[in-house]
Formats: C-alpha cells, structure tokens, sequence
C-alpha cells in the first residue's frame, strides 16, 4: 500500500508567521493555490484510491485542488491540526518546539494539545487505513504540519524519544510512503 501525506497549501497565517491551530479556520492563499497546482501536476498520474483530509478548510482546499472530483475525498476528524490552546493566532516565536514536541515531556501548558495525544490519534487513523484498504491501494492523505509530522514519524517508526522535530514539514509537502499489510493467519 502506498500513503502519500501531503500538508495543506499556505495562509496569510503561515505566510505571516501566526500559529493556526483548530480555532483558525483560513482559506489558502494565492500563493498557497499556485503550490497546490504545482503539486497537482506531479501527482497527476498517481492512482489515488481515495483522499482523507482533516475537516478544516485550509486542507479541504489544498485536497480539492490535488484530486477534484478524480477520487472520493472523506472527511477524518483525527487528521485536524493539533489544538494550540492560548497560543493559537499568536506569534509563532511565543511557540517553544522543543517543549511541546519532546514526547515524553509531553506538555499541555497554555492548553496546548499533548504530543501524545497527536500520535494516539494518528495511529488510531492509520491502522483504521491498514485494516480498511488493500496492497495495491494509494491512500492521499492532507492534513497539517503536527498531524503529518507525527504520521511521518509512525510510518518510518522513528523513536519517539529522539529529535521529533528533525524532519521539516513545509507547506504544500509531499512524500510517498510504502507499508506492507501484514498477513493474519
């Protein structure tokens, strides 16, 4: 099976340096919609079997524009952007990465969703994916940075207790990935 996790196209937020959680519901800007077109292009020819997206808008769009109306496009709330309490639609230098991202401090001060609680989430989607499709499937998968960067971390089986935030996670990224199902018996 192959799983392509694409993060949603840019906002004035991101493009602005603000920190959009679930509270910040934005629209790509045009900057985020030439990307998006961009990568359209290089994954014409994959042969998606469908596309899940979290349900805020700014990944429904950047979806929308990648497949159309070319494959189903279902909605999962465990792909929605991790919830940054008090620090949402603030400065992102008021964010310290390397707290809210070393999961076995995982901290929730300023209401800020644990990090913990992001893999459980995210696990939970992607075994739901590996019972639910087969070998030959192509899953497309648009979320947001927390949500790909944690899925990114399950695929490769990465130890948690190591840098999280080593692998960068921009706008419009994209990377395919290759899980085997494995066989019960």
């Amino acid at each position: 099976m192959k799983i392509y996790l694409v993060r949603h196209a840019e906002t004035d937020a991101n493009q602005n340096h603000i920190m959009q959680g679930r509270s910040q519901n934005l629209q790509i800007n045009e900057n985020g919609v030439r990307k998006a077109k961009e990568l359209k292009e290089k994954l014409k020819s994959v042969p998606f079997t469908i596309c899940y997206t979290s349900p805020l808008l700014r990944a429904w769009s950047t979806a929308i524009i990648l497949v159309g109306e070319r494959v189903e496009i279902k909605e999962d709330y465990r792909l929605i952007e991790r919830d940054l309490g008090n620090l949402e639609d603030k400065p992102r230098n008021l964010y310290d990465q390397n707290k809210y991202w070393d999961y076995e401090l995982n901290s929730h001060d300023e209401g800020v969703e644990p990090i913990q609680d992001i893999f459980k989430r995210c696990n939970s989607f992607l075994e739901d994916i590996k019972n639910n499709y087969q070998e030959n499937d192509t899953i497309l998968i648009v979320s947001h940075g927390a949500v790909t960067r944690c899925l990114h971390h399950l695929l490769k089986g990465t130890n948690r207790k190591k840098n999280l935030l080593g692998f960068p996670v921009e706008n419009c990224f994209c990377q395919e990935y290759e899980i085997k199902k494995e066989n019960r018996t």
